[in-house]
């Protein structure tokens, strides 16, 4: 493997990760929840657990018809604590799971339309948000392209040699290298592969990377 140590941009990472097929016995977009509703779920519940526990509280949500936003807003709040005490912190993510679904609805009416409107500033103002969640939730479930970028990515471009303050100039940086090479991506591909597929997989690869490898 092209050491890391010689990458200067994100597009030099994408390829050197991308000749490791880390993501061959992964879905498409990486992300493992089996549908956008999930994965809006998902995003907030992972939050400071392994997603081993969120899959556990996915299945009990499943089991009790929660998966919808008219459910999720109108549950019982001790049922639906109970029901998602595997991904820990289940006060606190009961409340906040219920009142996005409330506020969702209020201000989209339906999940699809959630999806194609919503803005990263108005995710950033829901309680429990934080700038990867709703990062997460608008390149996974809502197919926008936003690279999202979290303490894997930040260790990994670290030890390639690059230092930045604050999310922000780290997300910049991963996306300029994309959106600057896009052609010589496509042909990486072999096909015009979209800009928020490439998100979802470059984000992937460098979780499934960091997840197999021990960088000092």
């Amino acid at each position: 493997m092209q050491s890391l140590n010689n990458i200067s941009d994100s597009f030099d990472l994408l390829k050197v990760l991308k000749r490791e097929e880390l993501l061959k016995n992964h879905p498409e977009f990486w992300w493992p929840s089996k549908n956008d509703f999930e994965i809006l779920i998902g995003a907030i519940l992972t939050q400071n657990t392994k997603w081993t526990n969120v899959e556990k509280s996915l299945e009990n949500l499943k089991n009790l018809n929660f998966l919808s936003l008219e459910s999720l807003s109108e549950a019982d709040l001790l049922v639906l604590t109970n029901a998602i005490t595997p991904s820990g912190f289940k006060n606190q993510k009961s409340k906040r799971l219920k009142l996005l679904a409330s506020n969702i609805l209020e201000e989209f009416y339906d999940f699809d339309n959630f999806c194609e409107n919503v803005s990263r500033e108005w995710l950033l103002n829901q309680k429990g948000i934080g700038q990867e969640t709703a990062d997460a939730i608008l390149c996974y479930a809502c197919h926008q392209d936003m690279m999202v970028v979290d303490k894997y990515t930040q260790k990994l471009v670290s030890f390639a040699g690059f230092e930045f303050e604050s999310y922000e100039d780290l997300q910049a940086w991963c996306e300029y290298g994309i959106n600057e090479n896009l052609d010589k991506i496509f042909e990486l591909y072999g096909y015009e592969i979209p800009l928020n597929k490439i998100y979802c997989r470059f984000h992937g690869k460098i979780v499934e990377f960091m997840k197999n490898n021990k960088l000092k």
